[in-house]
């Protein structure tokens, strides 16, 4: 079982995680021009067209494909984008969402039999309290949801980890070809997530939302297709069948850090120090979960 990432995989963690991040401007940029669940429509329909007609199709059961695109593009971004239209802030709403770290886990101790080590756990507790932070500075910024929105954003955040130990199970028993699953799989959430829009965003008024919206819209959707959803999660699945989940899930808590890193560098939002200190702990807990064997291995060899 490795213990720790490669450099290349531990820079491509952080790449997916600062793509991710940076994805919530562009949604905050696109959302004032169209409706929630059609522009999730639209980004799977992108990123599966043309893709799906030169990828070949994964070769695993279409179980997988579909049970994949059902737990990501339909039950996590519709759960979540329903649960922020019913009150749930986008903010608030990230933060919470990663509760989907610990729910991966369990599941994949659950059902996959991986091995939790005491130094998961520590780490676990010291990033847990750095996302705690951060949402403390969201509430004393009035930042706060309805009950029904907050649980909505939760059961988002289990699909998501229903997501990930489907596709790490599916590249385990089959083919490791997370690309193409994530191409196939784009093709389940349109259909479903647009019969949500016309039936809950205004029918033909999300249709012409969709089809009067701007170049620079049209832009957002791109990164959000390609960026946050090919490339995003085409790695993630890829590293979750290479690494263990304990190590390679709480990365995801990096995710609200850099999206208010990329609010303050593109947005003009402010940085306050109770975020700061949020994102300290955050990097903290993430090195000792990385580093920890290999730092108490460097300090074996000095021991008298």
């Amino acid at each position: 079982m490795k213990t720790h990432l490669s450099p290349r995989d531990l820079l491509l963690t952080l790449a997916v995680v600062a793509v991710w991040g940076y994805t919530f401007v562009p949604i905050k940029i696109a959302l004032r021009e169209a409706p929630p669940f059609a522009l999730v429509a639209v980004r799977f329909a992108m990123a599966a067209v043309p893709l799906v007609f030169f990828i070949r199709r994964p070769a695993m059961p279409w179980r997988y494909v579909i049970g994949y695109g059902i737990a990501i593009g339909v039950l996590q971004f519709g759960l979540l984008f329903l649960g922020i239209k019913l009150g749930m802030p986008a903010g608030l709403s990230s933060l919470v969402i990663q509760l989907q770290v610990f729910f991966t886990i369990g599941l994949a101790v659950m059902l996959d039999g991986d091995r939790l080590r005491p130094h998961n756990l520590v780490a676990a507790a010291i990033a847990v309290a750095g996302v705690a932070l951060l949402g403390a500075h969201k509430l004393g910024a009035g930042d706060s949801g309805t009950f029904v929105g907050f649980l909505l954003v939760i059961a988002a955040g289990l699909a998501w980890a229903a997501g990930n130990v489907i596709a790490k199970r599916g590249a385990g028993e089959h083919a490791p070809d997370m690309f193409a699953l994530v191409v196939w799989s784009s093709l389940v959430p349109p259909l479903p997530l647009a019969a949500l829009s016309y039936a809950l965003e205004g029918g033909q008024t999300a249709v012409h939302a969709i089809l009067t919206m701007s170049a620079t819209a049209w832009a957002c959707l791109a990164v959000m297709a390609y960026g946050a959803t090919l490339f995003g999660f085409g790695s993630w699945a890829a590293l979750m069948h290479r690494y263990p989940t304990a190590l390679i899930s709480p990365f995801a808590l990096l995710i609200p850090v850099s999206g208010i890193a990329s609010g303050v560098l593109f947005l003009g939002e402010t940085l306050a120090p109770l975020q700061i200190a949020g994102a300290a702990l955050v990097f903290a807990g993430l090195v000792v979960n990385t580093y920890a064997l290999s730092i108490r291995a460097w300090i074996a060899q000095w021991r008298p």
